[in-house]
């Protein structure tokens, strides 16, 4: 994080990661026109951007010998350069019956970041990982303890959407064959301050086969702990994705601890851009809500979130603390939670409290990647 000055004299942080090698350039990085003209610069006709984008995109291959309709020397060629491996698996573990899968996987430079994998009744949620690490630095999170290590490519987010398909697809997940539905920006990092790489991630997945995946805008969540100019900026480009807003604390004094943004941008602010994004969009926003024992779950706190978000576009969702090894942070009493529950309900405020998966399987973000070397 760095500080520079506007204007007005005010500090204008900007959250910048380490500069550090790039990964290689992707068919996921690239619009459909962009991959064209890579094909043609590689010697081949543009169509063939087309047919490798099916293999991809739909057929969800990346390897060469499946390519049938290119000759072997062209699907040689155009895979080396532009279906480069971005992540390597490095360990998965499962619980649920094998429903929900977390992998945790290795990026070219060595970073770790996480990905799950959830299926339920009716739909199949993967939640995926924006950042190595995250510069955050919200105390009860593993993640943000870790710090920043750097930003992820475009194609390196699409990748994690693309391995989870391929396993719904070819049956690996208990259930059959399927489909993946869901998509959440809830892994590993802020999302909003890789905004460049994020924004062509989710046009990636929601751009009709051959140029993306396919998958309804509305299926797609995007988390933010509340970067308010780039809140304003997502909802300029016109998607309907679904804005989800850790708040985690209704007031400024404890938003100041339990997310440190919050002494640029206070819960005014945020909520503020929130409800400008569900104006925009048409999309309610969920505010997001740990519930942390003793700390932000007093029934005076529910009053007041109740009174800040009552005949809003939203809906809270509350999320019983994960709680990290060695951490003094940890889930309210179910007694408290059902309290807090209770003083939303009785101002009118629609409220959901989180299944609670994963969490045998170090299922908080960052924990999976804090315990590998």
């Amino acid at each position: 994080m760095s500080a520079d000055r506007a204007e007005s004299g005010r500090p204008l942080l900007t959250f910048a990661a380490p500069r550090r090698a790039k990964p290689a350039r992707h068919l996921a990085d690239m619009t459909m026109a962009e991959r064209r003209a890579a094909v043609a610069e590689l010697g081949e006709k543009p169509f063939r951007a087309d047919q490798l984008s099916r293999h991809y995109f739909e057929r969800l291959t990346g390897d060469p010998a499946a390519m049938t309709d290119l000759s072997a020397a062209t699907r040689a060629k155009l895979a080396e350069a532009l279906l480069p491996s971005l992540l390597t698996p490095v360990k998965e573990i499962t619980c649920d019956g094998g429903t929900t899968r977390k992998t945790l996987w290795r990026l070219f430079d060595g970073a770790l970041v996480e990905s799950v994998l959830m299926r339920y009744p009716g739909r199949t949620t993967i939640c995926v990982s924006s950042q190595a690490g995250c510069g955050m630095n919200c105390p009860f999170c593993a993640t943000g303890q870790a710090g920043l290590t750097r930003n992820m490519s475009t194609a390196e987010i699409v990748e994690q959407v693309v391995a989870g398909a391929r396993a719904m697809a070819a049956g690996e997940v208990p259930g059959g064959p399927g489909r993946i539905s869901n998509i959440v920006f809830m892994g590993m990092g802020e999302p909003l301050a890789n905004y460049k790489a994020v924004l062509g991630a989710v046009r990636r997945l929601i751009d009709p086969a051959p140029a993306g995946l396919g998958i309804s805008a509305r299926g797609v969540t995007v988390s933010t702990v509340g970067l308010v100019p780039a809140i304003g900026k997502l909802a300029a480009e016109g998607l309907p994705v679904t804005l989800a807003l850790s708040l985690h604390a209704p007031d400024d004094e404890l938003r100041d601890t339990l997310v440190p943004v919050n002494t640029r941008w206070k819960v005014s602010e945020v909520l503020s851009a929130a409800w400008d994004y569900a104006a925009a969009t048409g999309r309610r926003v969920s505010i997001e809500y740990a519930l942390i024992k003793d700390i932000n779950d007093q029934e005076w706190r529910a009053d007041l979130l109740g009174r800040l978000v009552k005949n809003k576009l939203a809906h809270v969702n509350l999320i019983p603390l994960n709680p990290t090894p060695g951490s003094k942070w940890t889930a309210s009493r179910p007694e408290d939670e059902a309290a807090f529950v209770r003083r939303l309900e009785s101002h009118g405020v629609p409220v959901t409290v989180r299944d609670t998966r994963g969490r045998e399987i170090d299922g908080a973000c960052g924990q999976l990647a804090a315990a590998t070397p």
